[in-house]
């Protein structure tokens, strides 16, 4: 059990613990006595400043001890240990929990943990008795005990190579697929980007499942989102929620055509006869008496 009273012998061999530390430190490194602190029975540590500028609110830790009995005081280690206002790094925190969207770069690998909650099971035939592998891939290859003769006109036992490409068209042969919680994870994060309850969203006029710039996609993911066609829109080639909605809208604001301009009427220039504006009234080219009674001469 740990002595609450340091041992006396070793409590005043300051100049001993003093000396070791600026041998294992540095005597710039070592700064005035702290302090001492019983560790156990014939055990005590003491505590000196750090003057080191990048281990601010450190201190150095040179352990005493002696054997029963003993007069002599022996070194038990030197160690740098934080003190309460110590500058210290921060947790350490495991790779999968400090990775966010976008860290990854090009010849990143990102390994997926066997257990990922996001991923299930998928079905790929290979420990399916019913459908044996055949390495060579052939067409011919016999058919599986108890089915039926493929001779049977009402009945043909497909190849192991059409089930493998009917897999993989409908989205199989996959070691893993998304489970329910990745496919839920995934369309919350898309909905919380370009989903009904974005600024853009609330503002648009309309929402993407009647655009016409909207690209249908596969799946039961189908139902909630599709991809955005239109290059001017902020959603252009992303995956959106069908309740989005920008100012791009197809239908939002259509121009209506120009109006085609009348033909252009150019004037002749040829001589006519001039006809008069006022009849009965005398024109001065005729009489030039009458010139200055002429309205607007002087």
């Amino acid at each position: 059990m740990r002595s609450r009273t340091p041992d006396r012998l070793c409590a005043e061999a300051v100049d001993v613990a003093l000396a070791v530390t600026e041998e294992a430190a540095g005597p710039q490194s070592v700064g005035e006595h702290l302090g001492v602190v019983a560790e156990g029975d014939r055990v005590v540590t003491h505590y000196f400043a750090c003057k080191e500028p990048a281990y601010r609110g450190w201190r150095w830790a040179t352990t005493l001890t002696r054997a029963s009995r003993a007069k002599v005081v022996t070194i038990d280690e030197t160690v740098l240990l934080p003190g309460d206002d110590a500058i210290l790094a921060p947790e350490w925190v495991p790779w999968s929990e400090r990775l966010r969207p976008g860290d990854m770069g090009p010849g990143d690998l990102l390994p997926t943990e066997a257990d990922d909650l996001r991923l299930e099971p998928g079905w790929t035939g290979e420990d399916d008795e019913r459908f044996p592998g055949f390495p060579d891939g052939s067409a011919d290859a016999p058919a599986p005990e108890g089915a039926a003769d493929p001779a049977d006109a009402d009945f043909v036992v497909p190849t192991p190579a059409t089930i493998t490409a009917v897999a993989a068209e409908i989205g199989m042969g996959r070691p893993r697929v998304l489970s329910r919680y990745g496919l839920h994870a995934a369309a919350d994060r898309w909905e919380e980007q370009f989903g009904a309850k974005t600024p853009m969203a609330q503002a648009a006029p309309a929402n993407c499942v009647s655009c016409g710039f909207l690209v249908a996609i596969k799946g039961s993911l189908s139902q909630a989102f599709g991809i955005c066609a239109n290059e001017f829109s902020p959603a252009d080639g992303r995956l959106v929620s069908l309740s989005y909605g920008c100012g791009g809208h197809s239908e939002a604001a259509v121009m209506p055509k120009t109006p085609t301009p009348p033909p252009m009427v150019l004037d002749d220039m040829e001589e006519t006869e001039q006809v008069s504006l006022h009849p009965g009234r005398v024109s001065p080219a005729d009489d030039d008496a009458a010139e200055a009674d002429w309205p607007g001469r002087s």
